[in-house]
């Protein structure tokens, strides 16, 4: 065991424990996964949530952020001190949008490991054979999926991509903007090459907890309306 798995481990062995005792209940290691990617990836929601909450409020924010920088664009010193009043004034934490993504890194790393190596964090002796079980039409799940699998998370990545470029448009995320975008075609492709070489259960993985992201993303959608109609709603009350 590397010292990265060795740090990841602390991790990925409970996770390694829940993916066994769920293996037990299910009996096929490939409903296993699904499952088991959903149920991590609800429990990461309430994360997930919290970030897209924190960029609405950045788009709401960003119009008096923007006639602060070009008021006092000669004055820095003047302008931090604008800024932590707007902050103030507003209740917004810019920081706060990127602690959701903390947290959930050290989570989705130690998922990477656990699922490349899945029997170096489950000593259980039935795992042994479980991961090589087939799934479909993957004969061995812990051996890679040469075309299939890799191309649908390739797309499903791009899906994703799309719907949170979607849901920042409005807010001016000036250099970002070009590196999102690039990101958009360049990630997708990505993950095809990489899963031509990850065992097909990682693959797996990766598709169905971004089909899940997306679903997420279409409520979160669903929500940023109904928030926007209740502002609009109560402007025209007011």
């Amino acid at each position: 065991m590397t010292t990265y798995e060795r740090i990841m481990s602390v991790i990925a062995e409970p996770m390694g424990w829940l993916l066994s005792l769920l293996y037990d209940f299910i009996g096929s290691y490939g409903i296993t996964l699904i499952v088991f990617t959903l149920l991590v990836r609800g429990l990461l929601f309430p994360l997930y949530a919290a970030q897209i909450k924190s960029s609405s409020r950045m788009k709401d924010v960003q119009p008096k952020m923007q006639a602060i920088q070009k008021k006092y664009a000669n004055d820095k010193e003047t302008m931090n001190i604008k800024m932590m009043e707007l902050y103030k004034e507003e209740k917004f934490n810019p920081m706060k949008g990127c602690l959701p993504m903390l947290i959930q890194m050290p989570i989705i790393l130690a998922l990477f490991v656990l699922l490349r190596n899945p029997t170096t964090f489950m000593p259980d002796a039935k795992m042994l054979m479980a991961v090589h079980e087939a799934f479909f039409w993957i004969p061995d799940l812990s051996q890679p999926d040469p075309w299939v699998l890799p191309i649908l998370a390739g797309v499903a990545t791009f899906f994703s991509f799309s719907l949170t470029q979607a849901m920042s448009m409005g807010a001016d995320m000036g250099s970002t903007a070009g590196m999102m975008k690039m990101m958009k075609y360049f990630f997708p492709v990505m993950i095809v090459w990489m899963g031509r070489s990850f065992p097909a259960g990682l693959t797996l993985y990766w598709f169905i907890g971004t089909l899940f992201m997306i679903c997420q993303t279409f409520g979160m959608n669903k929500w940023k309306a109904k928030q926007e109609r209740k502002k609009q709603f109560v402007k025209s009350n007011a």
